[in-house]
């Protein structure tokens, strides 16, 4: 019998949105109000409205096509909004870069993999830690003390990342040696390694058995219970979808038709004709 996850209750907030109850006092990590993009006289994604609380585990999902992960580019600033606004943590980014984003508190991970294949699994980490291990140029060239010192924090925080998921043992290996699963894991690992508020996923389980998907569900919560940040994931895989997250999030054609909880999601029959019309899952 597959293990059942705990998750939060969800409940309204002023926005008319849903949160966990255990985040209704905090202030959301993620609100879209009225988020759309077009593409010449092509509408991509029209009139997003999504609020995502501060420890939430959230999906977004929604037929191939759907524009799921045209919104992943437009909150990470990889597209720039035809209109709308995308509050971070209370604060607008409008007009910020991808960079200036992922300072902010948003990394994320893609459908398809991109490490640094020829960089050690370690270094692949500690590339995502450059936000927070610096010293000055000249410390670096003379190898000065605060240079090894800042080194040997880099190198115990990249290690305690990897723990996570059991890679410390495969921190020296080259990254694209490595099984594919186990590529996907270094890849979650090095977004940590940001300090991300919101963490998001595109399709973390592709390619991944039943075991490894279990494994992964487990680790989702992990990482979030461990760092207290908030999740949003697309996946095609409605198992992994509706057993960890606690809002859901249903695209058709760019725009949302429904949202709620895993149990409203599944009996919706919007949802439910968006999916068996297309014949389709995920995308």
């Amino acid at each position: 019998m597959a293990k059942e996850f705990q998750k939060g209750k969800m409940v309204p907030v002023p926005s008319r949105s849903i949160v966990p109850e255990r985040d209704v006092d905090k202030m959301p990590v993620l609100e879209c109000s009225h988020l759309g993009i077009d593409f010449g006289g092509l509408t991509a994604v029209n009139e997003l409205n999504l609020t995502i609380g501060r420890t939430e585990i959230a999906g977004l999902i929604g037929p191939n096509g759907a524009g799921k992960t045209t919104v992943f580019n437009l909150l990470t600033k990889v597209y720039q909004p035809t209109r709308g606004t995308i509050l971070l943590n209370g604060k607008d980014t409008h007009g910020m870069s991808t960079t200036q984003v992922n300072r902010a508190g948003i990394a994320r991970t893609f459908q398809n993999i991109r490490l640094f294949s020829n960089l050690t699994v370690e270094d692949n980490v500690r590339i995502g830690l450059h936000n927070q291990v610096r010293y000055p140029m000249w410390d670096g060239v003379f190898r000065l003390p605060r240079y090894w010192k800042q080194e040997k924090v880099a190198h115990e925080k990249a290690m305690e990342l990897l723990s996570i998921f059991h890679m410390e043992d495969l921190a020296q290996h080259q990254a694209g040696s490595l099984p594919y699963g186990a590529q996907r894991r270094l890849e979650i690992v090095r977004a940590l390694a940001t300090n991300p508020r919101l963490l998001l996923l595109d399709e973390p389980a592709a390619g991944m058995n039943p075991s490894e998907t279990h494994d992964l569900m487990e680790n989702i919560i992990k990482i979030r219970d461990t760092f207290q940040i908030a999740i949003m994931l697309i996946e095609h895989d409605m198992n992994l979808v509706m057993g960890i997250c606690e809002g859901i999030c249903v695209l058709n054609f760019g725009e949302v038709i429904a949202k709620g909880t895993s149990e409203e999601i599944q009996r919706n029959p919007k949802v439910i004709e968006a999916y068996l019309g297309s014949g389709k899952k995920g995308g």
